[in-house]
């Protein structure tokens, strides 16, 4: 996360599940994950944004501070969406990540932080040099 960008951080100790999804699609042309809430609120998540915020060690680390900057993931999409009891769901991208479990709260508050967690990331892109766009082959 670029530093100065105020947002409230995710704690993966915000396990009580406070929000229940009522539905959730997967628009493979669009590249797009919709989930609504029981509160109404529905939020539309692009396949980029859910990979590069993983909740997996790949990506946050195991500590704070350790977040990973992903770059080269613009067109990255989901093959697979698999639930993990009755409280996350097991995305399985393009690019063959796996490993991030994503708790309906988790997936809430990207979807109400949204516009600051992407801004954040294009910032961090932007500090280290790196490129939303796979890196092209010789």
């Amino acid at each position: 996360m670029a530093e100065g960008k105020p947002i409230a951080e995710w704690s993966s100790q915000e396990t009580e599940t406070k929000h229940w999804p009522t539905e959730l699609n997967y628009d493979k042309a669009h590249r797009m994950l919709r989930i609504t809430y029981d509160t109404g609120e529905a939020f539309e998540l692009p396949a980029e944004l859910l990979r590069v915020e993983s909740p997996s060690a790949e990506v946050q680390g195991h500590g704070p501070g350790q977040k990973q900057t992903i770059a080269g993931r613009a067109h990255v999409g989901i093959m697979e969406i698999e639930p993990v009891g009755n409280y996350a769901v097991r995305i399985k991208f393009d690019d063959l990540h796996d490993t991030g479990i994503f708790s309906w709260q988790y997936l809430f508050h990207l979807g109400s932080n949204q516009h600051q967690i992407w801004q954040n990331y294009l910032d961090s892109l932007a500090e280290k040099g790196l490129s939303r766009e796979p890196k092209r082959g010789r």
